[in-house]
């Protein structure tokens, strides 16, 4: 059963087209992955489906309800749908456990005796348990995004949006993080990547989206999209990073 849908995504910036007629289906504990050249629209359609970024015009639909209605209040919907982005944005003054901690006990009230459990679990998941009380200017670029990962997982999304989460990463980091991801598939969460990570999207995605010019220009199972390409555009982007 189709859980968000999206259909009609547009937006521009001023006279820049950056989405030009979105369609895209997910369903519960899909993993979706989104490829294509920079400029394509990658970033823009995640911000889009978190409500970072208002439509021009289009519906996102989560459970049959359009919540990119305008005037709808987005906040509900970003504690259901996390986002992890490129760069790990932590604030450099709050231990690794603190800068988890910070949005649950704003948004949810909650305690940090409370919450302290949950958190340190899944610090120990990710295997960051003992960085809970570094500073993120001791942590390794990788360790910083583990821990980006775990604050978004802090608020108990039910689906996760990844925007480039490797590219700023040494090669040697990259493993880890992907790890991560590899074990939030097993536990069947709902997941939308952009990725130059063409390995991992082709092991684990169900779905991958090429995105080219601001439109998904062709949407296949990865041994499809990646063996047989249909689009010329397609082809010629894959001969140049596989």
């Amino acid at each position: 059963m189709v859980w968000l849908q999206a259909k009609g995504l547009r937006k521009s910036f001023g006279t820049n087209v950056v989405l030009d007629g979105i369609d895209l289906s997910i369903d519960r504990g899909e993993m979706v992955c989104l490829i294509g050249a920079s400029g394509s629209g990658k970033s823009t359609l995640l911000r889009c489906l978190n409500l970072l970024e208002p439509l021009d015009d289009g519906e996102i639909r989560l459970d049959s309800v359009d919540i990119a209605e305008p005037g709808l209040d987005p906040a509900p919907v970003r504690r259901r749908i996390g986002m992890v982005f490129q760069s790990y944005n932590l604030f450099p003054h709050m231990t690794a456990a603190e800068n988890v901690l910070l949005a649950p006990r704003r948004v949810k009230r909650m305690t940090r005796e409370t919450l302290l459990p949950e958190v340190t679990e899944l610090f120990r998941r990710f295997g960051l348990e003992d960085r809970m009380d570094h500073y993120p200017d001791q942590l390794s670029g990788g360790q910083q995004q583990r821990v980006a990962i775990v604050r978004a997982l802090a608020m108990k999304p039910e689906m996760m949006l990844f925007d480039e989460i490797t590219s700023a990463l040494d090669p040697e980091l990259v493993g880890e993080v992907l790890d991560v991801l590899r074990q939030l598939r097993a536990e069947g969460m709902t997941m939308v990547l952009a990725t130059h990570e063409m390995g991992f999207a082709r092991e684990l995605a169900d779905k991958i989206c090429f995105l080219d010019r601001g439109r998904i220009l062709e949407e296949a199972p990865p041994e499809v999209l990646f063996s047989a390409p249909k689009e010329e555009r397609t082809r010629a982007f894959l001969s140049r990073v596989l």
